[in-house]
């Protein structure tokens, strides 16, 4: 293949994945509502798992 050719279809390539990378950083952004979702779950994740752990011995 010939250098500028090649030179070309990387620049090509190059500017399709910088166009794929911005949207899916738009479309990223777009997600935000399910941060609270995210916090609630692991937040529950935490209350089970204290839960579940056995609690410190007490002396009778």
């Amino acid at each position: 293949m010939h250098p500028e050719t090649h030179l070309a279809l990387h620049h090509t390539r190059a500017a399709a994945l910088r166009a794929e990378a911005d949207a899916y950083r738009l479309a990223a952004q777009t997600k935000r509502p399910y941060d609270f979702r995210t916090r609630l779950g692991w937040t529950l994740v935490e209350v089970g798992l204290r839960l579940a752990s056995p609690g410190p011995a007490f002396a009778h």
